[in-house]
């Protein structure tokens, strides 16, 4: 699986926000969750429904959003 393939966006579900695979686990607490601090291992065994590539793919996306040109002016 790809990694992006785990990112899933449903209007119906988390107000329509990034999310893990379709369960109700937003790719921003993933985030916040490794801001914080928090391992790998303690995220899985917190949310034992994720896998590490979950947590890859969280990565993933974030760095994707923030991936864009810069323009400057002459």
């Amino acid at each position: 699986m790809n990694e992006l393939e785990r990112i899933t966006v449903d209007p119906q579900q988390c107000g329509g926000r990034p999310c893990i695979r379709g369960l109700r686990v937003r790719v921003s607490d993933v985030l916040d969750l490794l801001a914080s601090g928090a391992s790998r291992e303690e995220i899985l065994e917190d949310y034992p429904y994720l896998e590490d590539g979950d947590i890859s793919a969280a990565l993933a996306y974030a760095a994707k959003q923030l991936d864009h040109s810069v323009v400057r002016v002459a």
